[in-house]
């Protein structure tokens, strides 16, 4: 009897001249033959390195850099299935203390140190996934208040600024609720208390409010937004909960200004989402969305499965995703700590600071945000110097450094900024040869343009 599943009698291994062989590997299609590890592995790795430094993109929020022991730990643990409880008992418990010192963290209702069913939350996908689920738990409480007072549940609404990240919209648009965007303005990138107040209405699901925002790392006014809506609820006006996007200051803002009351000490706060792979430290693919108690997450929105084995309750939009980035978390928490954040924190703050003193120092730089509430830094070009935040950017990633440049959100887009994040890996001595790096870019665009006026006028 014949065996048609015979071994391939040839292989592919393309990865150096002379070498390994000069056959390419079709890049859209699947190859025909197999090929040798170790060549699949150079071929790869060698294209990955006209990828940017991840260590020198200061464009990103997310993660670059962990202890080696963390990187281990994740790399022992990419099989695991997070929804697979019963299976990976441990992983389960490990995701579960995550989300406990998340809730405590920011001071949610009813924790026991003894009880992990006591907080109400659970880990995401980063805060994109976080996001989409608070929002839910927001429409559904809206809807039943509806139909219990007999009215009719067609035009929900959320109220946001026009700075908020592309993820808002996602969720407005795909679960069918009409945004309500409260727009910036020239030296003001936040939302107002007076904003809300004149936009909220009895179909308002909820407002969100903003801690540390993409666009200069500014912390939105909630304890002042939550007092207007008290005050607009005690009138007879609607009652409207909050939520706080903490995706970037949710590991910041405890921390570096830990009497700031911004969480759930604030009564009209509901739920907060926060992402792990921004300033929680572990690598992306995590993130977390708790609420102040149970009764704020509508039990119609939680799952239950046993297929798997066992009874699970599950509210997530993603099913199947590798535990890793739970226990690369959980590693962070146990190995740091309050003090091991506190001084991160602090050492990235005390390097943003000197990056803004140093580049307010430069002609036609002004400072926007100089990094001292969370280590985020912006600033823009004033005056007319012949050249843009673009043309900086431009010549500062021909040096290595990715310093993203953009206009800022509706009603002042004729605003353009650059912004530098900074993450743990990035250390003081780089810090410095970015300011070098900015200084000697921007003195060679204003000899640059000073030339070129002079051979225009010529």
């Amino acid at each position: 009897m014949s065996n048609n599943f015979a071994a391939p009698t040839e292989t592919l291994a393309p990865a150096y001249t002379g070498r390994l062989g000069t056959d390419p590997i079709p890049a859209l299609r699947m190859p025909k033959a197999e090929t040798e590890p170790e060549a699949a592995y150079r071929f790869i790795h060698d294209e990955l390195m006209l990828d940017g430094s991840s260590r020198l993109n200061l464009a990103t929020f997310v993660t670059t850099w962990m202890d080696p022991q963390a990187d281990r730990l994740m790399a022992e643990t990419f099989d695991k299935n997070m929804i697979d409880k019963d299976e990976y008992p441990a992983t389960a418990e490990i995701e579960t203390r995550c989300v406990n010192m998340v809730a405590a963290l920011f001071n949610a209702e009813g924790l026991s140190d003894s009880d992990p069913s006591s907080a109400t939350g659970v880990s995401t996908v980063g805060s994109s996934e976080a996001v989409m689920l608070a929002g839910l738990a927001l429409k559904w409480r809206w809807r039943e208040a509806r139909r219990a007072a007999g009215k009719d549940t067609d035009r929900p609404n959320l109220v946001l600024g026009s700075n908020v990240q592309v993820v808002w919209e996602k969720f407005c648009r795909y679960f069918d609720v009409e945004p309500k965007y409260l727009p910036m303005e020239k030296g003001r990138y936040v939302i107002t208390p007076e904003q809300v107040r004149e936009a909220v209405d009895e179909n308002t699901i909820g407002v969100v409010a903003i801690l540390g925002t993409t666009f200069t790392g500014e912390l939105e006014p909630v304890a002042e937004i939550a007092a207007t809506l008290d005050e607009l609820a005690a009138a007879g006006g609607p009652d409207v909960p909050m939520h706080v996007d903490a995706a970037s200051g949710g590991f910041v803002v405890p921390f570096l200004h830990p009497e700031l009351e911004w969480d759930f000490r604030i009564p009209r706060v509901v739920s907060i989402n926060v992402s792990g792979h921004k300033y929680g430290m572990t690598y992306p693919g995590i993130g977390f969305v708790v609420w102040r108690s149970k009764e704020h997450l509508p039990e119609d929105l939680v799952f239950r499965v046993n297929y798997l084995g066992g009874d699970m309750p599950t509210f997530t939009l993603n099913f199947s995703r590798p535990g890793n980035q739970v226990v690369g978390q959980y590693y962070n928490f146990v190995r740091l700590g309050v003090a091991g954040y506190t001084q991160i924190m602090e050492s990235l703050r005390d390097t943003a600071l000197m990056l803004s003193s140093e580049i307010s120092k430069i002609d036609n730089m002004e400072i926007i945000t100089d990094g001292s509430a969370i280590p985020v830094l912006s600033f823009e070009v004033v005056g007319d110097p012949g050249f843009t935040v673009f043309d900086i950017s431009h010549e500062l990633r021909a040096r290595g450094f990715q310093v993203p440049a953009y206009t800022m959100p509706a009603n002042a887009e004729d605003i353009a900024v650059l912004r530098i994040v900074l993450r743990e890996g990035f250390s003081r001595d780089l810090a410095w040869k970015l300011v070098i790096a900015i200084k000697d870019v921007i003195g060679r665009l204003s000899a640059g343009a000073g030339h070129a006026a002079q051979a225009f006028s010529h």
